[in-house]
């Protein structure tokens, strides 16, 4: 576990960090955050991380009381002061103390930054579909919010029945997302992904795939990924993970050719570009 974290401005044994039993983020979930991953000491693709957190906090109608350059150093000092090279980070904005209800306080939002090690990923995931459909409409879809219970429900369910993540469809039975990864599918040789206006995060890892790879955004129904010729998962910390099962049934290659692609793709930009 690690020692320290920076806490509203400044380093705190982690042993000391207090937050308050009303803070907004605890009592009803009023907070965004960003996890990402730390090779040799630097937290990767940090720019977009940033930007997105700032996304998701204007979405939420909160004010991130710190700007990117003090947050670029909060991180610095947190992972040099844990003495991290390899592993995660993580910056959480909430709403700070306020009523017990859904009203927020005029009152400064607590930030944290915290880091960790990161476990290695299966060589494959195992995925289920899931019976709860994520709301492409609503007024949350798309910001990365830490009112996460109906993920820590849907993976539950996954794991259950023996899988490592769980797929959601959208309220219109199209493929949207995992718990904490966007899809990617192989159908006919061409390589699809769903849009954001699916109800899916713009996930940093998805967006410099697109960048880099020729993928077709478009909607596909849910069963398109039972059906794939191959299929993968992207996110900040597994990077690309092939997936070799869908509801049990075996997926024809894991990883194929174009997750390989993929993989060798991604690991040549971290490798080039530190904050690509």
């Amino acid at each position: 576990m690690p020692s320290v974290v920076w806490l509203d401005g400044g380093l705190v044994p982690a042993d000391r960090a207090v937050v308050s039993v009303f803070d907004h983020g605890l009592t009803v979930g009023d907070g965004v955050f960003e996890t990402m991953k730390v090779v040799d000491g630097r937290p990767f693709a940090l720019t977009r991380h940033l930007a997105r957190l700032g996304r998701s906090a204007a979405g939420l109608g909160l004010v991130v009381p710190f700007d990117d350059g003090e947050l670029r150093r909060a991180l610095e000092e947190t992972i040099a002061a844990n003495g991290l090279r390899q592993g995660r980070a993580r910056i959480t904005v909430t709403g700070g103390v306020a009523p017990l209800g859904s009203d927020r306080a005029a009152i400064r939002p607590t930030v944290i930054v915290a880091t960790g090690p990161l476990p290695p990923w299966p060589a494959a995931a195992s995925v289920v579909t899931v019976p709860w459909p994520r709301n492409e409409r609503s007024a949350v879809a798309g910001l990365k919010t830490t009112s996460y219970a109906e993920n820590v429900v849907a993976l539950a369910f996954a794991h259950e029945r023996g899988a490592d993540e769980a797929i959601f469809a959208n309220t219109a039975g199209a493929l949207c997302e995992g718990t904490g990864s966007n899809v990617f599918v192989v159908r006919d040789g061409v390589l699809t992904t769903p849009p954001l206006s699916s109800g899916c995060l713009a996930g940093v890892t998805r967006d410099l795939l697109l960048e880099v790879l020729e993928v077709d955004e478009r909607e596909v129904p849910l069963a398109a990924l039972a059906e794939a010729e191959e299929a993968f998962l992207t996110s900040s910390t597994r990077d690309v993970q092939p997936i070799d099962r869908v509801d049990g049934r075996p997926l024809p290659t894991a990883p194929g050719p174009f997750t390989r692609q993929a993989m060798e793709a991604l690991a040549e930009l971290t490798a080039r570009d530190p904050d690509p």
